[in-house]
């Protein structure tokens, strides 16, 4: 007996049906359209959903965009996926790959800021680190409303970034990393401190000025008040500080030896001219610097000098400090042999 023709209706619902299948397979089962394996995927601020869509064929962790298309536009809150680093799991399906991208907290990087780092040192260090690039940090770090707003009135977060160790958002902005860091400052510079800033006669920029020059000085934290004292004793007899540091950074670029050349240098942060202080700070102090300021050791200290062996060795008078300068060259040579 002769089968019957199939009716158009028919086809039209069985060609259906079979699309249908072939759809709901794609956005549903496992494994379908995704990698066996665990692939990476990188979303930058700006990216759009299209975007992001061939950043994952490009990647290997689909095989072909439009599934993921048609289900972002099936589903388009899922178009909002956070910038970040990605690790996708295997086997996932079309749905399951967007509902993990669109939850998936933005991941965090524990960057360390050391003490003594200049603002140039800080943008290249988040700039490794982070998304962003070096020349915007530094834009931030001189972006006159992030200043305002955290109330500096400098031309630049010089001094403000103050160093330990955080974790940041690897997607965060420019503007986000800098006032975090500042507002570690603010948080720091409590109204204890602000109050034992002014007994010692300080404002805030002289005290973040005088306190990373003790940081350039010296990374021995017991060493940091006896440093200290020796340049609020120069400032009390009017002695100009003579710090190198200053001049370093005076000179920009690379830290080196000085030369005595150097030290004619034409700058307000050349203290072997300059009488007092420079105009700023002269990279970021921490809190031991800081403090070091506020509780300097009680002496009567005018010099000192590198002993060669690490630390210093400090001096009331030309005569003592002739002396160690001899000590430093007889270890110094010593330590060449």
């Amino acid at each position: 007996m002769a089968s019957k023709k199939s009716s158009p209706r028919q086809l039209l619902i069985t060609g259906a049906a079979i699309v249908l299948t072939v759809l709901v397979g794609l956005l549903l089962l496992p494994g379908i359209n995704t990698a066996p394996r665990t692939t990476p995927l990188i979303v930058h601020r700006g990216m759009g959903f299209k975007a992001i869509v061939d950043e994952l064929q490009r990647s290997g962790s689909i095989e072909t965009s439009w599934p993921v298309l048609l289900a972002g536009s099936i589903i388009p809150k899922m178009h909002n996926i956070k910038p970040g680093r990605y690790s996708i799991p295997p086997g996932m399906s079309t749905l399951s790959l967007l509902y993990f991208l669109h939850t998936h907290k933005q991941d965090e990087v524990r960057i360390t800021i050391p003490e003594g780092l200049d603002i140039r040192h800080v943008a290249r260090l988040l700039s490794r680190n982070l998304d962003m690039d070096s020349t915007a940090v530094m834009a931030s770090i001189a972006d006159s409303r992030l200043l305002h707003k955290h109330g500096i009135s400098a031309g630049n977060a010089e001094g403000y970034l103050f160093p330990g160790t955080y974790d940041f958002v690897w997607a965060s902005t420019p503007e986000e990393a800098v006032g975090f860091l500042v507002g570690r400052f603010r948080h720091f510079y409590t109204d204890k401190v602000k109050a034992s800033a002014a007994a010692a006669g300080l404002n805030e920029t002289e005290l973040l000025t005088l306190a990373s020059i003790v940081e350039a000085e010296t990374p021995v934290n017991e060493e940091k008040p006896l440093v200290a004292s020796v340049y609020l004793n120069r400032l009390k007899h009017n002695v100009r500080l003579q710090a190198d540091p200053t001049v370093q950074y005076a000179l920009g670029g690379a830290a080196r030896r000085l030369f005595y050349k150097d030290l004619a240098i034409d700058s307000p942060y050349n203290t072997y001219r300059n009488n007092g202080l420079p105009p700023g700070p002269i990279c970021s102090p921490g809190s031991a610097s800081i403090m070091a300021v506020l509780n300097p050791a009680n002496t009567n200290y005018l010099y000192f000098v590198a002993t060669g062996k690490g630390g210093h060795n400090f001096a009331a008078s030309l005569a003592e400090h002739g002396a160690n300068i001899k000590k430093y060259r007889i270890a110094r040579q010593a330590s060449l042999r």
